[in-house]
């Protein structure tokens, strides 16, 4: 099954392993030392992300590398662009009532 990067975004854990490779590529060791999870519930929540296409693996002899992939997350914005025209009209239709009080 292919997941999508709303299932990706939906869990904190997620959330947290990808603002840590938006600043590098990690091993999963690496990632797992930053949670009080087991290596092993880390690594059920790295293999979403790599499902999802949020994250790429990187083979490098033994070891694997997982680096952030920001294209999919145009998705999101994608996505979220509609509601902020929706909130920029609201805030401004707020404004125009605010100055004529």
């Amino acid at each position: 099954m292919r997941r999508d990067i709303y299932q990706a975004i939906a869990d904190p854990t997620r959330r947290a392993i990808l603002s840590l490779l938006a600043i590098s590529a990690m091993t999963p060791n690496a990632i797992a030392g930053h949670f009080g999870n087991t290596r092993q519930s880390v690594s059920k929540h790295i293999q979403i992300l790599v499902e999802c296409g949020v994250v790429n693996s990187q083979h490098t002899g033994r070891e694997i590398h997982y680096h952030f992939n920001p294209q999919k997350m145009k998705e999101i914005d994608k996505w979220l662009e509609s509601f902020r025209k929706l909130w920029d009209d609201r805030f401004t239709q707020l404004d125009d009532v605010l100055k004529n009080l």
